[in-house]
This record gives structure tokens, sequence and C-alpha cells, in this order.
């Protein structure tokens, strides 16, 4: 029975802790968190009032001889707790994407893992979501073709959805925490990692965005193109894209965040159409007009995955299993530490393209051109401070019209598939 700790009880330990509760091979024995009282109300969530409850985790840590710690803190402190957690002998330690607010710190926490002998996991959980897979599966057997574009969409959706701590926000949009922002850094390394396993790349060439601070903390809309490396010279060129848009009014009620996403794979024979990842299981899910995967391949279109669960919390559940697999069978995780560090890379290079109005190839970002501060991400200098305020208010107001025109959800209710 592998012993598991937990770092942290916020918005996102909800959904980490899913893997851990019904697991035969796991026991979560400790948590950690230095506000107390949320603690405490997370263990009796989840049904685990008996697990012990620490406000130092390297007090957790060296009392409670674990297998497995998550480490679900601010980007910031990944390093100094994964450096901890290494040298007090933890064999296994999945770290929350990203991997850090800083390459530099990507590249130390990969050592001191490797000096250790560690398992080192970057918990990206898109890349177990079960539409997600089967997607890949097809596009692997060549269902379209060589591939050619991707592009990904997300919209932020009006909901309603998940309640959210706002202290969860507040250090996201300080760089020097974050390592970017709320919306391309934190999250986008979801749709950065789907952009490279689906097209199955391992990295991009260069980068070129363009970012609008719209409502100065929050960089959306914005819109950001690559190019993929050519491996050979006669190949056809292969580029993608992704978007953020703000769609306040916008009524789509979410089991957990309020976005969701749009994924578009074009190649030599067909396309193939994603729809929904994050709000999956919702209503939108259970219209005919959005099956989980269509094909447009010879003249036909197809759907596929119909049979599949499309609730999100699955990803974090597949995900825990895989690694509670590697920790007790062996193997690698996904992701190591080296693929966690290039997904930062990926998601720091829109953000210096936008800064410097020029596109930015991969090799650029660093440790060095770190420490030379010449891809280091700043705070935004344009932004207009009303505009985060002037947009919850146009969100609200818009609710309120919806709410007297008859919209069926009026409050956010939790409902998953079986």
């Amino acid at each position: 029975m592998l012993r598991v700790g937990s770092i942290v009880t916020g918005d996102i330990a909800n959904l980490n802790v899913l893997g851990y509760l019904n697991s035969p091979d796991t026991e979560l024995v400790a948590v950690c968190d230095v506000n107390n009282q949320k603690m405490v109300e997370k263990l009796q969530r989840w049904g685990l009032r008996t697990t012990k409850a620490y406000t130092d985790y390297k007090k957790m840590v060296d009392k409670e001889d674990l297998d497995i710690i998550e480490i679900l803190t601010p980007h910031h402190l990944h390093y100094p707790m994964t450096e901890y957690c290494a040298n007090a002998g933890v064999p296994g330690i999945s770290v929350q994407k990203p991997m850090a607010h800083t390459i530099t710190d990507c590249v130390k926490m990969i050592e001191i893992c490797k000096e250790q002998n560690v398992k080192l996991k970057i918990f990206e959980n898109f890349r177990f979501y079960p539409v997600y897979l089967r997607a890949k599966e097809l596009l692997d057997q060549g269902i379209i073709g060589d591939l050619l574009n991707f592009r990904i969409i997300t919209v932020l959706l009006g909901g309603p959805a998940m309640p959210r701590d706002l202290e969860s926000l507040k250090w996201r949009i300080k760089v020097d925490m974050c390592g970017g922002g709320p919306l391309i850094y934190d999250d986008g390394i979801h749709k950065f990692s789907m952009a490279l396993w689906l097209m199955g790349e391992e990295r991009v060439e260069k980068v070129y965005s363009w970012i609008d601070y719209f409502t100065a903390v929050m960089e959306a809309p914005s819109t950001i193109f690559w190019k993929y490396p050519s491996k050979n010279p006669d190949d056809p060129p292969k580029y993608g894209s992704m978007e953020f848009k703000f769609s306040a009014n916008l009524y789509y009620p979410s089991n957990y965040y309020d976005c969701d996403e749009f994924i578009e794979i074009t190649g030599t024979k067909g396309m193939m159409w994603i729809n929904q990842c994050t709000a999956g299981g919702n209503f939108l899910s259970k219209c005919p007009q959005f099956p989980p995967i269509v094909v447009y391949v010879d003249g036909e279109v197809k759907s596929y995955g119909e049979d599949l669960v499309r609730d999100w919390r699955y990803s974090f559940i597949n995900s825990t299993e895989h690694f509670i697999k590697v920790m007790n069978q062996g193997g690698e995780p996904i992701y190591t530490g080296e693929q966690g560090k290039d997904l930062c890379i990926f998601a720091k290079m829109p953000y210096i393209s936008q800064q410097q109005n020029r596109s930015v190839l991969w090799e650029e970002i660093n440790p060095e051109n770190e420490d030379n501060r010449s891809c280091v991400v700043e705070e935004p200098i344009d932004a207009d401070q009303s505009g985060l305020t002037n947009f919850y208010r146009r969100k609200m107001k818009d609710l309120r019209k919806g709410l007297k025109q008859g919209l069926k959800h009026k409050k956010f209710i939790y409902e998953f598939e079986q």
C-alpha cells in the first residue's frame, strides 16, 4: 500500500484527490495547508476525517514516510518543495502543471530528482481525458492521413460553473509567482500539451502571438501561431494555432471551470473535430449535434467516442492511476520532468513574442536567457486596470437578464456521469 501526502487543499485538490479515494493500492495518509480551516473542510468533504493534517509540509514529509507526494502549490514553490521532498527520500513526486515558474527551476527539479533517483511526474490531466485518448488512437491509425494543422479554441464562458476561491486567482496574475498569466501559461499548458501530443511532435520551431490584456490581468482575447519543425525537406509545412476568447454572456453550464475547448485537426486525407473537454459531461455533451469526435474523410462524416464518459473528472482519475502503476510496476510517468520543462518553454514563447513583437524560436527560452533577461515574461504595462471589473460586472448583468428570460440553470449544480 503506497502512502500518499498532498500539499495544499485548494480548488484543484478536489479533482486531484479523486484517483486516490477509491484506489486499492494507495492511502492518503496526510495533507498539508497553511489554512487549517480550509484543510479540515476538505477532509470532511472527501470523507477522510481521520487523515492527518499539517500546516508545515516539511513536518509532514519528515514524519509520514511517504511513497508519493502531490504538490499543488503556486508555481514558484514547486522547485523548493520538490527539492526538499527529493532530499527527504520521497520516491514519487507529482507536481501540478506548469512544472515551475521559470525554466531555470525546471532544470533544477530534473537534476535533483535524477540525483535522488526520484520518479518526477508533471500532472497534466488532459492527456488522460477519455475522448482525447480515443482521438489520439484514431490519429495514430492515420484516419485523416499525415497531420498538417492543429487549432484549439478555448472559450471563457458565462457559466454557471464551479465556485472558485479568489485567492487562487490572486497569485496567478502575479508573474513572479505564476511564471506567466492565468490563461496562456497556467491553463494554456493543457492546450500546448495537446498541440504536441495529438500532432505527434516534441516541440515547435517558432511562435508568434497577439495578446490583448482586455481585463488587465487575464491575457485574452489572444491568438497564438506556431510552426512545427520539418523532419524532411520535402514534407509539407505543419502549423498550429490557439485562441482564447471571452464570451461573458454565453449561457453554458459547466461542472468545472467556466471554460471549454474545441479542437480542429487537418490532415492530408481529411479533418477531425474534437468537441469539449473541461465542461465535458454538460448538456452540450448530450446533444447529437456535438458528438465527442467528428471525422470527415472521403466524402463521409463519421462520429466516434459516443460510448465514452465525457466527465472531465476522469482525466484526473486516469492520470493518478497511471502514476500509481508506474510507482508499483516501474516505467516512466506522463509527463516526465523533461517533457514538463518543454511545455513550460512552449507556454512562455507567446509572451516573449508579444513583448518583443516578433517570432520567437524554441531555443531562445532557456536558463541562460532567463539570467540575462532576454526571455523573461514581464508584467503587462499598458493594461486597462478597470477591465476585469467591467468584465465581471457585464457578466453578472447578462446572467440576471438570462434568469429573467427563463434560463434552466439558475445556480451551479454538480451533475456527473457514472
